[in-house]
């Protein structure tokens, strides 16, 4: 036997309404919550957004700072008696180069040079840097041999390559670095530039 159906009474209409309105209610209610956390998530979101935008005007602004600031160093050596130290080091600088790109274009090939000096048969390729560091003089040498390469593919004319770094500040640890590798060491003096002296018995590499 199924189970005998109540009969439908006035109190049980209004209690199935009155049901109905809690659920409604409820369900409103909850509906109103997830509305208002979508909202504070996307109020987070657009936060956020803006902090990233700040972030990266940030550090577009200080990557053109950097720039410039390696721009005036170039300047400064380029100005200052940098020749005339190297002409005191026996090499008869002639003319110079700034920011030489070279190797196809998009390629592992490519390369840019920040300052060349030319000696004739000889050219002191220079990297410059604000702050110097290890890994800057372990790139410059990489540079060096990939442009040694790039010069060969398109003339053997017995020209030597000599690697330089320079840096508004260059710690010691690092100068002597850069010096074991065969390179002269520029550091920012004042308003002008100087070769930081060899060691005893230094002999620079030749790429």
């Amino acid at each position: 036997m199924s189970e005998q159906q109540m009969p439908l009474t006035y109190e049980g209409v209004l209690e199935l309404f009155r049901q109905t309105d809690l659920r409604m209610d409820r369900m409103a209610k909850e509906t109103e919550q997830r509305m208002q956390e979508t909202d504070r998530r996307m109020q987070e979101t657009d936060r956020r957004m803006q902090e990233t935008d700040r972030r990266m005007k940030e550090t577009a602004r200080k990557i053109s700072a950097l720039g410039s600031r390696i721009g005036e160093i170039v300047e400064n050596m380029i100005g200052g008696d940098i020749i005339f130290q190297f002409q005191e080091l026996g090499y008869e600088v002639t003319s110079y180069y700034r920011n030489r790109i070279f190797g196809e274009i998009g390629t592992i090939a490519q390369g840019e040079i920040d300052l060349i000096l030319e000696d004739g048969d000889v050219a002191i390729l220079i990297e410059v840097k604000t702050t110097l560091k290890t890994e800057d003089v372990v790139e410059h040498v990489k540079r060096l041999e990939k442009y040694r390469r790039h010069v060969d593919e398109r003339a053997s004319d017995g020209r030597k390559f000599i690697g330089a770094v320079a840096g508004a500040v260059v710690e010691p640890n690092v100068a002597q670095f850069a010096q074991a590798q065969g390179m002269y060491v520029i550091v920012q003096s004042g308003r002008a530039v100087e070769i930081i002296p060899p060691p005893e018995g230094f002999v620079p590499k030749k790429w």
